[in-house]
């Protein structure tokens, strides 16, 4: 199993099977990670839905939203007999939404909960159990606080935590400003690296190239990138080679597109809309000519309307030079 040097991040509404199938065909290495599912979902809803993934995405890890130890655990043995390979609990989401479920963010003023939840997990499965956080909440920002938090979670049983270096406030911000308003403080995960080094400890937040990701890689045992993956996903194609010594795994974008052909085929034939996977990959050509064209052809609701694989391949004849996706 790869290292965590670099993920993407769990994002709502993003990071669907259907992206990570995508980004897979971009880096071999790394990980990748659902979007929050809350436990009430799978013990309540439908499991398949939610769990189903295809192979091809491993290394990949469940992030669960929730805050009762007993379902948790209950969760994270669903987790494991569906084959994921580690189960992540959301202490990071700051909306009103989720806090209302009593889970996400504001379980960073029940360490104490967190770390109950994190052993129930522990209790019943042996793939890893991580857990993602931020630096503190509302106006408690001392580096303590964070130390203190981690401390009585790893005492549970944790030791990876997936640090995003911003506070996160509870009344007042939207999730969008809390991923941008709050200020970043690397330098706290950096400490919490330095003087707990038998922890492995993620950065999370701001984190846009890969320059970037190789000075953190500098203090901390791994990066992960959040939008910036997403919007422009052509970034991770560096990244086997760069941070996991791996040159092998290099693609094209044309490779990636002719990848995503029998996947959408396939997707299709069991009733899925070409436009829920095709959203996902118009970033691709991000930056390059032709790419307005691919986004535009890709997006467009009378094209997409009972198209299939084929309307990928349209796009691309489209584009002004055939060059530009064999990069």
């Amino acid at each position: 199993m790869p290292s965590r040097r670099l993920s993407v991040a769990p994002m709502l509404d993003w990071t669907d099977r259907h992206y990570r199938y995508f980004a897979r065909q971009i880096s071999r290495h790394t990980w990748l990670y659902t979007e929050m599912v809350t436990t009430g979902a799978l013990l309540y809803g439908d499991v398949e839905r939610h769990l189903r993934f295809d192979e091809a995405e491993h290394p990949v890890a469940l992030q669960l939203g929730g805050s009762e130890p007993s379902e948790l655990a209950q969760c994270a043995r669903l987790a494991q007999q569906w084959g994921y390979d580690e189960v992540n609990l959301n202490v990071g989401c700051p909306s009103e939404r989720v806090q209302k479920g009593a889970f996400g963010a504001c379980l960073m003023a029940e360490p104490q909960l967190v770390a109950d939840c994190v052993k129930a997990m522990r209790d019943v499965v042996d793939i890893d159990v991580t857990v993602k956080h931020r630096i503190g909440i509302d106006q408690i920002e001392h580096y303590d606080y964070l130390a203190g938090f981690v401390d009585q979670v790893a005492a549970a049983g944790c030791s990876t935590f997936i640090v995003h270096a911003r506070n996160a406030i509870l009344k007042g911000l939207s999730p969008k400003e809390n991923r941008e308003i709050p200020p970043l403080k690397y330098d706290y995960v950096y400490r919490l690296k330095q003087e707990r080094p038998e922890l492995e400890i993620l950065i999370n937040g701001g984190v846009k190239t890969n320059a970037e990701i190789a000075e953190h890689l500098r203090h901390v045992d791994g990066v992960m990138v959040g939008r910036e993956a997403y919007h422009n996903p052509w970034l991770m194609a560096e990244w086997d080679a760069a941070f996991y010594g791996d040159d092998s795994t290099a693609v094209s974008r044309q490779q990636v597109v002719d990848a995503m052909l029998p996947y959408i085929r396939a997707r299709l034939a069991e009733g899925h809309k070409l436009r829920n996977i095709a959203r996902h990959i118009l970033g691709l050509f991000q930056g390059m000519p032709g790419a307005r064209q691919w986004r535009r052809m890709l997006s467009d609701a009378k094209l997409l309307d009972g198209a299939d694989e084929g309307l990928l391949l349209q796009a691309l004849a489209a584009m002004p030079s055939r060059l530009s996706v064999t990069e």
